[in-house]
């Protein structure tokens, strides 16, 4: 066993150190190569994830993602990157239900938050996108300066109280 766990914090510090020098096709490669022990290492699976989801491999990407979050589910960044990857291939209720999941260990992060207001946008769903925007700009002020470039709220644009929010003037 203890032999096992070096292996794992071996291949996992190589992928961080590959993932950092913008290689994630070599983190992956370390990471497939110890499989079975990364499967049951929430940061190891996590990792692997990251690694599909910078080569825009979302799909595949989805199976890590989530065995991380089930194995850690307070880690933020696992509820993030699993919402950005189903939103890419178009299960935009498994985005929306995957932060609201990440919003339960985690109820003051305004970038969950935030995230949540730009998949309600595009599922149509005016007030809770307008409550999740308000509560993420409560909880963090800075957000307010993505609005502007994020095509996600561009069904809500016109909206009164979505400009009311934002501080848009028409």
């Amino acid at each position: 066993m203890y032999l096992a766990e070096i292996q794992t914090a071996a291949a996992i510090r190589e992928a961080e150190g590959y993932l950092e020098l913008g290689q994630p096709a070599f983190a992956l490669a370390e990471l497939r190569r110890r499989g079975k022990l990364i499967h049951g290492n929430a940061h190891g699976c996590y990792l692997m994830g990251e690694c599909l989801r910078e080569l825009q491999n979302y799909a595949d990407a989805i199976y890590p993602l989530a065995r991380s979050a089930a194995l850690e589910p307070q880690h933020l960044a696992v509820w993030l990157a699993l919402g950005w990857c189903y939103k890419r291939t178009g299960q935009l209720q498994r985005a929306i239900d995957a932060l609201e999941q990440g919003l339960d260990h985690e109820p003051r992060e305004a970038v969950l938050h935030y995230n949540l207001a730009c998949y309600w946008s595009l599922a149509r769903q005016r007030d809770r996108a307008l409550d999740c925007l308000s509560h993420a700009l409560e909880l963090d002020v800075a957000y307010r300066a993505l609005i502007d470039d994020e095509p996600d709220f561009d069904p809500l644009r016109n909206d009164p109280e979505f400009r009311s929010i934002t501080g848009v003037i028409v």
